[in-house]
């Protein structure tokens, strides 16, 4: 036999045994198996991996936005009429928040760690100064004191002459940065003088730079990919239940931002959320790209902000019990010192229009207010998102306070902040990389494939060739026979 046709018999069983053992893996599985192993030993809160230093020391920046609405016909909104508000902002804040005071235990099982935050102004992305624009707006410490007064004659006596001698009224005019970071409130300071658990400041985000809010308790995912960075313990509490259920609990919580590895779109993904005093969740919407990144959005369904009616466990922000705002709403005055304080998304955003209509300048639309996620299915990462939520404060008439005038029944916004992060290019780099390198080890099986479909194309061609070579050799034999 020619060394022609010993190459056709190779090319054939080549071909067979790329077919048989590719067909074989697919079937199998082998490489997804291998890497989907790989991934979920490597995601791992463990001294040296990469997961653990991302966690201890998130690399992309995050950023924090405000935006304030300011009262334009204060004098207008006390005699009944509806308020017009303009949006001002906005004011860009770089959020720092480092893992720290780390410590492992139960054999690696468990981390414990405290998040302090700190947030450092950023001009170029902001619109205007905050320690100089000035921001008209309810008087929350106002609305807070009569608030707590209204049900009882003795009390509002007592602070209705509080409020005259300090000639305080239902608006106040201050800073962004004295809404934000806290100033010495007249009426706060009287209060704490015969009541010295009331702190004399208030701000919205009084005494929230740079500090932390407790001890954590992590799961490092050794036991469980899927436990990958999960909340077991805050400050002692071991229970779980009060993610849904201890809305006051979570007040000053940490935001969760990690997720297992290996999403599909048929999960819900659950976070935590201290803005919104509970656990959020999000469902899948679509497929998308970020820095040429895969990764599946996961956003808030409408039920999440919907009304006790619609959503049974929202039932837990009815307060009292019986008083259940709205869809689009959470009250959680209870976790803000009786400060009638309602949460939503930016602009009413999927709320009940009839807070949209109540109000002059809202234009609620989804790209600008809604809350996302983005996520790598592969390994569970967040690439980019965007937490949007509304501060709100409840304003009515209340007789014997002659601060409140005529004013409708309002859930009046204060102001909305937008926390944003996105992936950097150094770390969108390497994980790209892990991507590719993922594709390639998956396509194997299809490379194996595709070589035995060449090679048995190659077979047939020689085998034909090969075929007609030996008539033609025997064709002069024949005829001179």
């Amino acid at each position: 036999m020619g060394t022609r046709p010993a190459v056709t018999y190779t090319l054939g069983i080549l071909c067979i045994i790329l077919l048989i053992v590719s067909i074989a893996l697919l079937v199998t599985k082998v490489f997804p198996h291998t890497v989907d192993n790989y991934i979920k030993k490597d995601v791992q809160l463990k001294n040296g991996t990469a997961a653990f230093e991302t966690w201890e020391n998130p690399p992309p920046p995050i950023y924090m936005q405000f935006y304030f609405f300011n009262v334009t016909n204060p004098d207008e909104v006390l005699k009944g009429q509806k308020p017009f508000l303009e949006e001002r902002g906005p004011y860009t804040y770089r959020e720092y928040k480092p893992r720290e005071n780390v410590s492992f235990m139960d054999d690696g099982k468990i981390v414990s760690a405290v998040t302090p935050k700190t947030y450092v102004f950023v001009p170029e992305l902001s619109t205007g100064d905050p320690e100089i624009d000035l921001i008209r707006t309810v008087n929350i410490p106002v609305v807070t004191v009569i608030n707590m007064a209204k049900y009882s004659s003795s009390y509002i006596l007592l602070a209705e002459a509080l409020l005259t001698f300090e000639s305080e009224g239902l608006f106040t005019t201050r800073t962004v940065h004295e809404l934000l970071w806290g100033y010495k409130d007249p009426v706060l300071a009287t209060v704490h003088k015969f009541m010295s658990d009331v702190d004399e400041y208030f701000g919205l985000y009084y005494k929230m730079n740079g500090t932390d809010d407790g001890d954590y308790l992590f799961l490092t995912g050794k036991m469980n990919y899927k436990d990958f960075t999960q909340i077991i313990e805050w400050k002692g509490n071991k229970s779980l239940d009060w993610w849904t259920t201890d809305a006051c609990n979570m007040i000053n919580g940490t935001d969760g931002t990690s997720f297992h590895p290996l999403i599909s779109k048929n999960e819900t993904v659950h976070f935590f959320s201290s803005d919104l005093c509970r656990s959020l969740y999000g469902t899948f919407e679509q497929e998308l790209a970020v820095k040429r990144i895969p990764a599946y959005r996961f956003v808030l369904p409408s039920e999440v902000f919907a009304n006790a009616s619609e959503n049974p466990a929202n039932s837990g922000f009815c307060v009292p019990a019986d008083d259940c705002l709205g869809t689009g709403l959470l009250n959680v005055s209870v976790c803000r010192q009786g400060a009638p304080i309602i949460l939503s998304s930016p602009h009413f955003y999927q709320a009940d229009p009839k807070y949209i209509d109540d109000i002059e300048g809202m234009h609620p639309n989804k790209i600008d207010h809604e809350t996302y996620l983005d996520i790598n299915p592969l390994t569970g990462l967040l690439v980019r998102a965007a937490k949007r939520v509304q501060v709100n404060i409840y304003v009515e008439q209340v007789i014997g306070f002659r601060q409140t005038g005529n004013i409708q029944s309002l859930v009046f916004p204060i102001m909305y902040l937008n926390e944003s992060v996105l992936i950097d290019d150094s770390s969108a780099a390497k994980l790209n990389s892990i991507i590719l390198q993922t594709d390639v080890v998956t396509a194997i099986p299809f490379m194996m494939m595709g070589l035995g479909i060449l090679f048995g194309l190659i077979f047939i061609i020689l085998a034909c060739t090969n075929r007609e070579g030996t008539e033609a050799e025997r064709a002069p034999l024949l005829n001179s026979s």
